[in-house]
């Protein structure tokens, strides 16, 4: 198995003797066969679904987006079989929020949504221990482990609480938030109707009505087998007229990420996890948005709308017709991947989904004692702040 040469030596180890498991950095640009396909199917049998774990997103991520390569890939595999029951991208930080603090991190980017690793079912504690306990041994950790964006109280986070207790220690939160969570047994149309004041669906029954006053209304989805270079050349150039693009921060804004949007999204119809759906006046799309279906979850990763028309409302028009994810029997929920309190998102999904930010200390008596004193030093930012926790940059280092 390659091992990047930007890679350490200690890429390899057994952690536990009496379980034929070993932890393995790999070079993500070149996977043996067999490697890519344990990571695909360790996607469908994971505790909890992560299209940004997967590999057709985060092998491009790791190319086009790492360009020093910071982030080691770590796997943990069965020995016996040769299986892959947990991946999660790693990095060392040399600064914590405003902090000169020596630390590792779960490597992210600014459109990596969801920070949990994917683990096999039923293995998230086993995944925990040997992650832990293989960065303990690495001589470039130092003091903690930063996971970001983890699903509060779901499987890997109940299971990394339980670990850290067992290594007697305590996985702190040091940052919490909510976003908007579609989540619900009732038909798109109930849900719209208990959702949306009843004086806001007027209003967008009138601007539906205008709006069809300028020519034909049709709302599209992309289906497998249909060229995909259009759609995506179509979005990129919708956001890119947008805010977005003014403020430098839309996709096609750098070659980087369009380059990662264009590989994500030709891959993402290849593993059949792709719902782009659209929102046209004639042959002009008004609104675009882009689903990740993992079942049983979903993550709404993108959207963008002409602002030329927002009279019209066509986001919220699109995302009414998005609905219809609720009749699909293998998506339970989906994920708006949105900022905390995001105007348009929050007034259409009641739920919320919960995610944290976690640290967990390294063993050795120094890693633990740096540990501690930013541990006392966070809480007591928080109680001086008054509590809530509010968005800081030491409170959310990643």
């Amino acid at each position: 198995m390659t091992v990047h040469p930007a890679f350490s030596a200690d890429a390899a180890a057994t952690p536990l003797a009496d379980a034929p498991l070993t932890v393995r950095v790999v070079d993500p640009l070149s996977l043996s066969d067999d490697l890519a396909a344990a990571w695909d199917r360790l996607a469908d049998e994971a505790s909890e679904p992560n299209p940004f774990a997967e590999r057709w997103c985060l092998q491009s991520a790791l190319h086009l987006l790492d360009p020093d390569r910071e982030a080691r890939l770590v796997l943990v595999r069965d020995g016996s079989d040769g299986s892959v029951i947990g991946i999660m991208p790693l990095a060392s930080a040399a600064r914590y929020g405003r902090i000169p603090l020596r630390h590792v991190t779960g490597w992210t980017h600014h459109n990596h949504f969801h920070g949990a690793p994917l683990v096999r079912a039923g293995f998230e504690s086993l995944f925990w221990s040997i992650l832990l306990a293989w960065c303990d041994a690495a001589p470039w950790a130092r003091t903690l482990v930063h996971f970001p964006r983890l699903t509060e109280d779901g499987p890997l986070h109940r299971a990394l609480v339980d670990v850290a207790r067992m290594r007697g220690d305590e996985a702190e939160v040091v940052h919490r938030e909510e976003r908007a969570l579609l989540e619900s047994n009732l038909s798109p149309e109930d849900y719209w109707d208990a959702a949306v004041r009843a004086k806001k669906r007027k209003e967008l029954r009138r601007q539906a009505n205008r709006l069809a006053e300028q020519g034909t209304v049709q709302f599209r989805r992309w289906r497998p087998g249909e060229a995909i270079d259009p759609w995506i050349d179509a979005f990129l150039d919708l956001e890119a007229r947008g805010w977005k693009g003014r403020a430098k921060s839309a996709l096609a804004s750098q070659n980087d990420t369009q380059a990662w949007f264009r590989a994500i999204l030709t891959a993402a119809g290849d593993a059949g996890r792709l719902d782009m759906r659209s929102l046209d006046l004639g042959d002009r799309p008004l609104a675009m948005l882009v689903n990740f279906l993992c079942p049983p979850g979903g993550f709404s990763f993108k959207t963008a709308f002409d602002e030329d028309y927002a009279r019209f409302s066509p986001g919220v028009l699109l995302q009414q017709a998005n609905l219809d994810l609720l009749y699909d029997p293998h998506i339970a929920w989906v994920d708006s991947c949105a900022a905390p309190g995001h105007p348009m998102i929050d007034s259409v999904w009641r739920e919320r989904r919960a995610l944290v930010w976690v640290n967990v200390p390294l063993s050795a008596a120094s890693d633990r004692f740096r540990f501690a004193l930013l541990t006392k030093a966070e809480r007591f930012w928080r109680r001086w702040k008054g509590a809530a926790a509010p968005e800081n940059e030491m409170e959310n280092p990643s």
